[in-house]
């Protein structure tokens, strides 16, 4: 079935839930590229009440009931503890707008899952830095999602994607690409392959320090890039952590990784000329800050040890399934251009090498702010 007949149903979901006012119109909403996104247009004694509602990708997400269970016993706890921190639980939270029977999502008649949350008024996304701040506050919201959530019960959370971060596990289907090799491709990448088999036992770092009880299971959103942090329309002040389908049992140095991956390279995730690819460490060093701010003591001294870990972790395995991907034939992540997935490992090997090379300075700059 296509998305466009998926999305066909909107209407018939929108009937569903609890909505105030009389519904106007609704049309697509949004960058994201998963879930089909709709902006909902209520009017209400001469009010106009705006809502999202949203059809979960049931083919990414195999399970869109355990992952709504996850996303609706994290949004209530963070609502209290919003609440008895004196905030504003309307904007610092994602709030679930019922269905008309009191359920927290609905399923079609053709078997799509859908759901709705309040819209957070006079607030943006970024999907790039226009200015450092941003990113200092995007850094800030992670941190303190992070410190909201540092005493909810991790392991009560379902797994919404198996091994999703799990490096060991990602390396030996690395392997198995190698191995088989369908496309003939391994000969021309034995560089990259030895890049990858070099740092073997670093892989295992973050679970061997877990399994010995050093590094502790967290509550961690593995998706933490800026478009994730909705922002003030006129202090440009992180408001709200969106985007929870990922939500799920993790380390939290994981997702402080995956933001200087993605948010301190100098260059773009797919950029051929790699002399442009480095750790921007004044970057680094803004993101640090800000995420050790919003965490607020929350963190061990294991996890700050290991915030540099994670950084390379995430940029290592991120490479790994770009490799992986153009070793397979370039199924799982679109691309563009003839070798795309190589561009993008390449790109991140190259930061990886960086991080090596700057590992004593990036040590300096977690102990400046622990």
């Amino acid at each position: 079935m296509t998305r466009e007949e998926y999305c066909a149903k909107k209407d018939e979901a929108i009937a569903q839930f609890d909505f105030q006012g009389e519904v106007m119109d609704a049309e697509l909403y949004g960058s994201g590229h998963i879930n089909d996104t709709f902006l909902v247009r209520c009017r209400d004694n001469g009010r106009t009440i705006n809502y999202i509602l949203q059809r979960m990708n049931h083919e990414i997400f195999k399970n869109p009931i355990e992952l709504m269970e996850n996303i609706v016993n994290v949004t209530s706890f963070l609502r209290k503890k919003i609440i008895s921190n004196h905030g504003d639980p309307d904007r610092e939270t994602m709030n679930i707008v019922p269905t008309k029977d009191g359920k927290k999502y609905y399923r079609d008649s053709i078997g799509s899952y859908w759901r709705s949350y309040q819209f957070i008024k006079n607030a943006l996304t970024l999907d790039i830095v226009e200015r450092a701040e941003e990113f200092y506050e995007s850094a800030f919201a992670f941190g303190n999602f992070q410190n909201l959530l540092s005493d909810y019960p991790a392991e009560t959370l379902h797994e919404t994607i198996p091994n999703f971060h799990n490096t060991p596990d990602r390396y030996q289907k690395f392997l198995t690409a190698v191995k088989n090799d369908p496309l003939e491709r391994a000969a021309s990448v034995q560089e990259e392959i030895r890049f990858v088999m070099e740092r073997e036992d670093f892989t295992h770092t973050l679970i061997r320090a877990q399994k010995k009880g050093d590094l502790p299971l967290r509550v961690t959103h593995n998706d933490t890039k800026l478009n994730n942090v909705m922002l003030d329309e006129k202090t440009r002040k992180a408001v709200c952590v969106i985007d929870l389908d990922t939500v799920m049992p993790g380390f939290s140095v994981t997702d402080f990784g995956d933001s200087i991956r993605f948010g301190a390279s100098t260059g773009a995730e797919d950029e051929p000329d790699l002399s442009k690819v480095n750790l921007d460490l004044s970057l680094f060093e803004l993101y640090t800050k800000g995420y050790l701010e919003g965490c607020s003591g929350s963190l061990t001294e294991t996890e700050l040890d290991l915030l540099p870990a994670g950084a390379k972790m995430m940029t290592l395995e991120c490479g790994m399934r770009f490799l992986t991907d153009y070793l397979e034939g370039d199924t799982y992540f679109r691309i563009h251009r003839e070798g795309h997935n190589l561009d993008r490992c390449r790109t991140q090997f190259k930061l990886v090498s960086d991080m090596e090379q700057h590992w004593g300075d990036m040590k300096q700059i977690i102990d400046q702010f622990r």
